[in-house]
């Protein structure tokens, strides 16, 4: 059952699973499943690993709800209590509909950041294979350490990067004719998340009608109702309840041409055809038309005026600092006026500035600016640390290395080679022996025979034999001392994971090398590291054995 500090959101009875009577508990972190008369959940998932819910057309017999897991597998859950099946089918759907989102950002940026370090480091991807491809080690033992690494757990915790909003995103919300002159909108919680971001004030409006007025699907099919009906904003109904929200529009518009765009070279009122004539575009003639604007002429304007506000709000939603605090109309007029909050983004430059800004091109100019010269160091711990002191000492001044280079040349001229008096026969006839092949001072030699003969891709996969070695053991000694429970569990299965990875990696590539190139044993200090891990476990068991006793 669920333990004794996770928090139950919703408990829903008569919920059948499989033609088997049972109550339906949605807790924090998960959503599970418990036959009556038993004290255990038969089904348990994560909502992590809940990649979406789907529930039955309306007016089919049974009422239903379905959870489709990222793994392909899917529960299906029957509400069975005939007096109340469809509100507690909504109301567990849409708990769920508020819970995945949140659970589901958590999982797609760790995954998306498991990829990225996988893909920019190869050898990791090269060691993720070793180890949990072969299932040495399971994948969360694998990345227990590195995703809590300040690098990256402080990335996943503290940066949250804020995703755009596509202007186009209602669009893109393309309805589905339900078969009887209607439209089915299919809505996820990144739309929802769009239009509230972009609209403040239907997320206001939601929070004042949802759930006490209206309920989830009621509100958004007036919502879209009233983009529909009333897409030309020429007439709203007094019923809709989006009618002060154009209202509210009309005002941030009326801000929008009081303040203007300050720069000089857009002129933003001037929505007429001209040619270019003497005043290059810039000389304004009046309109000699008198007539009023056709029906036609009004209905585009206010279209044009739709698009217009429509842009503003996504490009203030793009830049703002994250949502208002209520919603109220006064952070949405004070946001939506593109202006006032980011008055440094509107605010134009001088005019000889954007006119040399038009005029000028960076690629075009003479390049006449002054070349560095990088700084290479070989060792910068020299460079960081500055001048070494002074300590007290004799220096060789220039005189004294004068004469003692005069003193060689003499030497030099002077000298008369006696080779025959050099070694005698004895020491050189050693001094051979010594340096020829299979000699004394010749051992090293061995190696770089060693290394002809061993291809490089055999050398390679002793590199990556060494890796996943070294990633084993820095989980087998970090468990030292063995102080709890779980430390004696882990030390215990870090002992079977490197006997298994000799089995099944090391033993092979062994036999592999001593069959194919040479017999000598290229991996011997490896077999020395697993000895002296094997070495450990045994000691502390024994002490473990002996303490019990």
């Amino acid at each position: 059952m669920a333990a004794l500090s996770e928090e139950v959101l919703l408990v829903v009875k008569r919920v059948r699973q499989r033609k088997q009577d049972g109550t339906l508990y949605l807790m924090a972190e998960r959503i599970a499943w418990g036959p009556e008369g038993k004290d255990r959940f038969t089904v348990s998932h994560l909502y992590a690993d809940i990649r979406c819910q789907k529930i039955s057309p309306d007016g089919k017999a049974k009422i239903q709800l379905q959870l489709v897991l990222h793994t392909g597998e899917s529960t299906t859950f029957h509400f069975a209590n005939e007096s109340s099946a469809l509100k507690d089918r909504e109301a567990t759907k849409e708990l769920l509909q508020q819970l995945l989102p949140k659970f589901k950002k958590k999982a797609n940026k760790e995954l998306e950041e498991k990829n990225r370090m996988l893909q920019e480091d190869p050898v990791l991807f090269q060691l993720y294979k070793d180890l949990v491809v072969s299932q040495v080690i399971s994948a969360e033992e694998f990345w227990a350490n590195r995703l809590s690494m300040p690098s990256v757990g402080g990335a996943l915790s503290n940066s949250k990067q804020e995703v755009g909003i596509s202007a186009a995103f209602l669009a893109d919300i393309r309805p589905q004719t339900d078969g009887c002159n209607g439209l089915r909108y299919n809505l996820t919680a990144d739309i929802i998340e769009s239009i509230f971001r972009t609209y403040p004030a239907v997320k206001q409006k939601y929070a004042e009608n949802v759930p006490h007025n209206l309920t989830e699907k009621e509100f958004w099919t007036r919502f879209f109702q009233s983009h529909y009906f009333h897409r030309d904003r020429i007439s709203t109904g007094l019923q809709d309840i989006f009618s002060e929200c154009a209202k509210q529009d009309e005002k941030g518009l009326k801000s929008m041409v009081v303040q203007g765009v300050k720069n000089p070279m857009v002129d933003l009122l001037s929505m007429e055809d001209k040619t270019l004539d003497e005043g290059y575009g810039s000389k304004v003639t009046p309109s000699t038309s008198n007539s009023k604007p056709t029906v036609k002429e009004n209905s585009n304007s206010a279209i044009i005026k739709r698009f217009n506000h429509h842009s503003s709000m996504v490009l203030a939603a793009g830049m703002r600092k994250g949502d208002g605090a209520n919603g109220d109309q006064a952070s949405e007029t004070s946001s939506t006026d593109g202006n006032s909050r980011d008055s440094d983004f509107f605010q134009p430059p001088v005019k000889k500035v954007k006119l040399q800004e038009a005029i000028e091109y960076e690629d075009l100019q003479n390049g006449t600016g002054f070349r560095t010269v990088a700084l290479n160091l070989k060792k910068s711990d020299r460079y960081a640390h500055g001048p070494v002191p002074l300590q007290s000492h004799h220096y060789t001044t220039t005189q004294d290395i004068i004469t003692a280079v005069n003193c060689i040349q003499h030497e030099m001229a002077c000298y008369k080679p006696c080779l025959t008096q050099v070694m005698s026969s004895s020491a050189a006839s050693s001094a051979i022996t010594a340096l020829s092949p299979g000699g004394v001072l010749m051992q090293t030699s061995v190696q770089q025979t060693m290394n002809q003969l061993v291809p490089s891709d055999v050398q390679e996969e002793l590199k990556q034999l060494y890796t996943a070695v070294g990633e084993l053991l820095r989980h087998f000694w970090a468990c030292f001392p063995v102080n709890s429970p779980f430390l004696e569990e882990k030390v215990v299965k870090m002992r079977s994971n490197l006997e298994r990875f000799q089995m099944a990696k090391l033993r092979p590539f062994q036999d592999k090398v001593q069959r194919q190139y040479l017999s000598t044993n290229i991996t011997g200090h490896l077999e020395e590291m697993l000895q002296a891990a094997y070495n450990k476990f045994h000691a502390w068991q024994t002490r473990r054995m002996m303490r019990k006793t």
